[in-house]
């Protein structure tokens, strides 16, 4: 069953809840994306089917849904599920039994400015309780930063407050914790109706440095999933077990020290990475997670690895710098970005005085020439910008 919403459905999610015929709740999102279709489900219909347990499985390729399940569906698992990951507060709780001397600790907004820094080893991590896309996290190296932090703070609280829901973006509450070391990696994982993980896809997630905190590259490849997947597998296994996940998906984020450690970022609820960035696994290894989660069928891993090759896919989200005035950008040269890779395989314009997101790009590489990446990551990216007419 699906839940469809804001900010973005695109045209293989479409397509994939059109031709599995599974119920989507109706709404103005989910008509404006399927049309009449007739999996659209009145609410009552939705909520019915799950309630008699006719139907188990639920994917939202949003969180603006969250408020939804959370009024609707109290009778199942699901409210306390989401909660358990959407609220940064109650995740690391959930986790203490795994990392018992991990330090974290939630300040209101209101209340940053009387934050000690020297009170916490550096570098750490401050960011929204309840948060999305890296807002409003930034990474504090030494005690002397935190006021610009603060400060940075409630200006991003000013500007985006508003762009999503409160469930998806809260900016009330802070979480401080201990950065966790290590390569960056995000999954794509449901678990099945045993409990066990079922891994759709692994992402490396490429920074320009240490001390970046943005979300613009995420490659996945032979390289990044093969030397992953049974540890993932294995951490993942202890979270469900934590959380007592069934038939649940989820985009967990995670680094991988020098030794091998598994330190958790977050969990996603109820779907894979967002604004449908969960299509990569299709353009990268041939399976439809949607499909792959709704219908239970596990990726056989031996052979997508045994025919992938070496080839690196990519997807790049182009936002908007800190500082560009949406109101002053008239257009994006979309062509001069796209033509920035070598490969492209779909370019998705984003109406960026919406959100600050201008695209998301899909391509292809080989694994000796990723310069094209790493340009991107160093660049403000406003060459792409077109002023706006005076």
């Amino acid at each position: 069953m699906f839940l469809l919403d804001k900010p973005y459905v695109s045209g293989f999610l479409r397509d994939s809840a059109l031709r599995l015929g599974l119920p989507v709740l109706d709404g103005p999102v989910a008509r404006a994306a399927l049309g009449a279709a007739p999996c659209l489900a009145a609410e009552a219909d939705f909520v019915a089917a799950l309630r008699a347990g006719a139907a188990r499985r639920v994917y939202a390729n949003s969180e603006n849904a969250l408020g939804w399940v959370a009024r609707n569906l109290g009778f199942s698992e699901l409210p306390r599920q989401v909660r358990l990951f959407k609220d940064k507060l109650a995740f690391r709780e959930l986790l203490r039994p795994l990392f018992p001397g991990f330090g974290f600790r939630g300040v209101a907004l209101d209340e940053l400015d009387a934050v000690d820094p020297a009170g916490f080893a550096k570098p750490f991590i401050v960011k929204p309780a309840t948060g999305f896309f890296s807002l409003g996290v930034h990474k504090v190296e030494a005690d002397a930063d935190w006021p610009g932090v603060v400060a940075a703070i409630r200006a991003e609280a000013g500007r985006i407050a508003g762009q999503y829901p409160e469930q998806v973006l809260g900016l009330d509450t802070f979480l401080i914790e201990e950065n966790i070391p290590g390569e960056e990696f995000a999954v794509d994982v449901f678990w099945d109706g045993r409990g066990r993980p079922v891994i759709l896809n692994v992402l490396a997630h490429l920074f320009p440095d240490a001390a970046s905190v943005n979300d613009r590259v995420y490659v996945t490849s032979r390289a990044v999933v093969e030397p992953n997947l049974e540890r993932f597998t294995r951490a993942l296994a202890d979270l469900g077990r934590l959380a007592g996940l069934r038939d649940f998906p989820a985009h967990v984020e995670l680094r991988v020290d020098g030794n091998g450690a598994i330190g958790f970022i977050e969990g996603n609820p109820l779907r894979f990475a967002g604004w449908c960035v969960a299509d990569l696994t299709w353009h990268a290894w041939g399976v439809n997670p949607y499909e792959a989660y709704l219908l239970d069928r596990h990726p056989d891993w031996d052979a997508l690895l045994a025919r992938r090759g070496d080839t690196v896919t990519s997807v790049v989200i182009a936002d908007l710098a800190p500082g560009v005035d949406p109101g002053a950008v008239g257009g994006v040269d979309y062509d001069a970005f796209r033509a920035r890779f070598a490969r492209p395989l779909e370019l998705r314009r984003i109406d960026w005085r919406e959100y600050p997101v201008f695209a998301f790009l899909f391509a292809e590489h080989e694994p000796g020439a990723l310069g094209e990446l790493d340009a991107i990551l160093r660049s403000d990216l406003t060459e792409f910008l077109l002023p706006a007419a005076r």
